[in-house]
């Protein structure tokens, strides 16, 4: 079973591979190894930040929006 995503540890495992890849000390293996490790970090933290916009702009737009509450106690 895997492990629920967290961003804040991907960011993490992302620099450490950046790391690994510019220490010049892997082989082509390693390396393209790291490399599809780190496209597919990439990848999950951009939908994670995608869902966090979606996320924002959704409470963004309720607190733009009178509450009807208070609409219908004005008429």
């Amino acid at each position: 079973m895997s492990k629920p995503f967290n961003f804040e540890s991907a960011i993490k495992d992302l620099e450490t591979l950046v790391a690994k890849m510019e220490d010049d000390s892997l082989s082509l293996e390693e390396s393209l190894k790291c490399f599809e490790q780190g496209v597919s970090l990439t990848k999950q933290c951009q939908s994670a930040l995608k869902a966090a916009e979606q996320k924002i702009e959704v409470i963004a737009n309720q607190l733009a929006q009178p509450d009807a509450a208070e609409q219908s106690s004005d008429t």
